[in-house]
């Protein structure tokens, strides 16, 4: 088989893995607030009291699954979009802490025990399409991690290492695929690579 075969295989992407940006001890989640939470949460490297931690908190690996939730910045409540780094131990406590955010028979016992999961866990997953830079849905999916109760407690307190406003970067991204630079657009775009967890830490949430 000669190099140029070799380089036209391309391994097929997984439907259940997690990318996303990441170092040795840390991951960059996104998220997207009004600009009353955002700007001081970006100022300030932590949410502001404003910030509710009794309430449930989704936070996305996926740059582009962001930009399709809130328009690219352009959604009302969505406008400051916010690059969160995170620990990852403390990420990977709140996945093996998850229950997956509805049933599939076979991995739950039934529907009455996937409630009773659900209700104790302190985190959920689900798993959404991927995007491409149109926002179009991709055959691979994106993990989504909800935070409820000591998990958002954990996120807002002792995960965080640091948050940047990154609504800039989303507006010139769009623009430039707005504009038909898709090369362009794609070369600013958050290098996401494959996130390594060991199999029992994800066995639990593959829908």
């Amino acid at each position: 088989m000669n190099d140029q075969a070799v380089e036209q295989i391309v391994e097929p992407e997984p439907k259940f893995r997690i990318r996303a940006r990441h170092t040795d001890s840390t991951v960059t989640v996104y998220q997207a607030y009004r600009p009353e939470i955002g700007d001081p949460a970006a100022r300030t490297g932590r949410f502001p009291a404003s910030w509710k931690r009794d309430r449930m908190t989704w936070v996305k690996p996926s740059f582009l699954w962001m930009m399709y939730r809130c328009g690219w910045g352009t959604k009302e409540g969505q406008e400051t979009v916010l690059a969160v780094e995170i620990a990852r131990d403390g990420f990977e406590w709140a996945l093996r802490n998850s229950c997956l955010s509805h049933y599939v028979s076979g991995l739950h016992e039934n529907q009455a025990a996937w409630k009773r999961e659900l209700r104790q866990s302190p985190a959920r997953v689900q798993w959404d399409p991927e995007r491409d830079l149109h926002l179009n849905p991709l055959p691979h999916r994106s993990l989504q991690l909800g935070l409820a109760g000591e998990a958002a407690v954990r996120y807002a307190d002792e995960w965080i290492v640091g948050i940047e406003d990154v609504t800039p970067l989303a507006t010139e991204i769009h623009g430039l695929v707005r504009a038909g630079e898709l090369d362009r657009a794609a070369e600013l775009l958050p290098e996401e690579r494959p996130y390594a967890v060991t199999d029992e830490v994800l066995a639990h949430l593959r829908a």
